[in-house]
């Protein structure tokens, strides 16, 4: 599990794309202070597993599943990227539950100054904007962030310089597609409405409303 809490920026030093076998390299320094074997590092926002490391780079397998959801597929030689380490247990919780499995990707679509602050907003399908919600969270490349609106086919969040200058959201343009990780709360409140048993027995939340049970 992670928080959503960037550690550092991390550079894309190798990528490997082989029929079913893909690997990226990653020169870091923050994540690698006590990293080990199996360890589990996100990668804006991509939980991966170390298979590989030495003093300045670690190493990890990318699956087909992974390439096809994220953006990591269009990582090349240079890129920076987002680090977080998984959450050590009693550590802080600075930010909201994220899993580092991304539900699907976005496309920045306008960015503007207001004052201080940078709006980014993002472009997205109806699967992933149904659990998005106004003052709520969302994982945009594995940056924790709180939504500041939501239109029928966008939304939007509001970032101060220093999440510009710790994460690589603060290179984005517009055209940029990005990682985007729902809060899972929302997830999960909607499977337990929709229990298995009244799905086969053709019982919805519109049945019970229109039979006045809700």
């Amino acid at each position: 599990m992670f928080t959503g809490i960037i550690e550092e920026i991390g550079t894309v030093k190798a990528v490997q794309h082989s029929g079913s076998n893909s690997f990226i390299r990653i020169e870091a320094k923050k994540v690698l202070e006590d990293v080990h074997l199996g360890d589990s590092i996100a990668v804006n926002g991509v939980c991966l597993t170390v298979t590989h490391f030495d003093s300045t780079t670690f190493q990890a397998d990318v699956m087909n599943e992974t390439l096809s959801r994220s953006s990591l597929g269009s990582l090349r030689n240079g890129s920076p990227v987002n680090l977080e380490r998984a959450m050590a247990a009693g550590g802080r919780f600075g930010g909201h539950i994220v899993s580092g499995h991304i539900d699907g990707t976005g496309t920045v679509s306008d960015i503007r100054n207001d004052g201080i602050a940078v709006w980014y907003t993002i472009s997205a399908n109806a699967d992933i904007l149904r659990y998005i919600v106004e003052k709520g969270s969302i994982a945009i490349d594995g940056i924790s962030l709180t939504v500041a609106k939501v239109t029928d086919d966008s939304f939007s969040v509001s970032i101060i310089p220093h999440t510009a200058s710790v994460t690589i959201l603060g290179t984005k343009k517009t055209g940029d597609i990005v990682n985007l990780e729902n809060d899972i709360v929302g997830k999960y409140v909607e499977k337990l409405m929709k229990p298995a048993q009244a799905q086969k027995s053709g019982l919805t939340m519109e049945t019970l409303a229109k039979n006045g049970f809700i």
